[in-house]
């Protein structure tokens, strides 16, 4: 009998029971978006959940990127990371701006704020960088430097869900972070997501922005767009916040298996966790080198023979993709780092349901692969 199909994410998904009672009464309100019922109740209930004051939802991950470039109105350059899902630079591309690549740091696969400052030009606006797999950059060094030379900051903190320093949500930092709420993610409302801000004035702006720029019946105060999240999707997302610390907890579990498993393995590294830091586990990535016994694709490769489907993530790097492979930045020999990751990474299944007996099959495989 063939082994079952595992993939690297599973979604999070609410409990049937009750989420049938929650759309008969969303048919019932005949309000199936805009900003209705549920919709209200998820931003706040987000908002005291990640500790932030502000909170827009959006219907997918990528918008609130979009329009958080628009709400600050950045202009010129941009400072971000090759080491990320294509989003990130997509959203630059989209609102008219240049994509600046700067390296990442080995440890963390985070933008390495020591490489910024020789990024900056007079065209520089802003930095955007990415909390990758969740692990939080260095938010303290990463504004010091954007203060200096006047810069915003956005943090894709798409991996970030429920991530805390010290205590504090990692989402505080910067201008702004976003959110995905797609269904691979730690939290999700199958598709969806949020931008954070820090202030009542620009959560009102980002709301009109993601609504045509309405402000009023009649009244348009900017060349908006539409990203609203619908009431089923609220209503999924509302019923799920009350399963994700159950979610991480499991993950954490997973993770310290994995890693107590694959620890003598010969050729990989792994991921530690930072200290002071509530992880979320998002990704379980493992970084293959030239010590292990086969390389990285062939490993992919076997493990996809016994119905294991892990994903290179992130590989290619953004910056060899078409579209952005002429830029300057994009020439390797400036990102012998985020280079190296790429070709070495491969994650591993990881989600809350994930079963023992399918854990300990990877491990197996992995740790006995010649």
């Amino acid at each position: 009998m063939a082994d079952k199909q595992i993939t690297v994410t599973s979604p999070l998904l609410p409990d049937l029971e009750e989420f049938i009672p929650m759309l008969r009464d969303i048919w019932d309100r005949k309000w199936l978006t805009n900003n209705g019922h549920y919709h209200k109740e998820l931003e706040k209930a987000l908002a005291d959940y990640l500790g932030v004051q502000y909170i827009s939802l959006f219907t997918n991950g990528t918008l609130p990127l979009i329009t958080a470039l628009q709400a600050l109105e950045v202009r010129g350059e941009v400072i971000t990371t090759p080491y990320s899902f294509v989003a990130t630079t997509h959203s630059i591309w989209w609102n008219g701006l240049k994509p600046v690549f700067v390296d990442v740091e080995e440890k963390t696969g985070n933008i390495d704020p020591e490489k910024i400052e020789a990024a900056i030009t007079p065209r520089t606006t802003a930095i955007m960088p990415v909390h990758v797999y969740g692990t939080p950059c260095d938010t303290k060094r990463i504004q010091e430097i954007a203060d200096q030379h006047h810069l915003k900051v956005i943090y894709d903190a798409a991996h970030a869900f429920g991530v805390q320093v010290n205590r504090e949500s990692v989402l505080k930092h910067g201008d702004m972070s976003t959110l995905s709420f797609h269904a691979t993610k730690v939290y999700n409302t199958i598709e969806g997501g949020a931008l954070v801000c820090h202030d009542e004035a620009i959560k009102k702006h980002i709301d009109y922005l993601k609504n045509f720029g309405f402000a009023g019946e009649t009244t348009v105060v900017a060349p908006g767009i539409n990203s609203k999240m619908d009431e089923i999707r609220s209503a999924y997302g509302l019923l799920n916040l009350k399963q994700v610390d159950k979610a991480i907890a499991q993950r954490k579990r997973i993770a310290e298996i994995y890693r107590q498993g694959l620890k003598d393995v010969a050729g990989i590294r792994m991921l530690e966790d930072v200290e002071n830091v509530r992880h979320n586990y998002a990704y379980f990535p493992i970084f293959i080198n030239e010590e292990y016994s086969i390389s990285r694709d062939a490993l992919y490769a076997k493990l996809k023979e016994h119905n294991i489907l892990g994903r290179r993530y992130f590989y290619p790097l953004i910056s060899s993709f078409d579209s952005y492979k002429n830029l300057d930045s994009a020439n390797p020999a400036n990102l012998p780092i985020a280079n190296k990751l790429a070709d070495q990474v491969l994650c591993l299944p990881m989600f809350a349901t994930l079963t023992d007996e399918d854990i300990y099959r990877i491990i197996d495989i992995v740790s006995t692969m010649k």
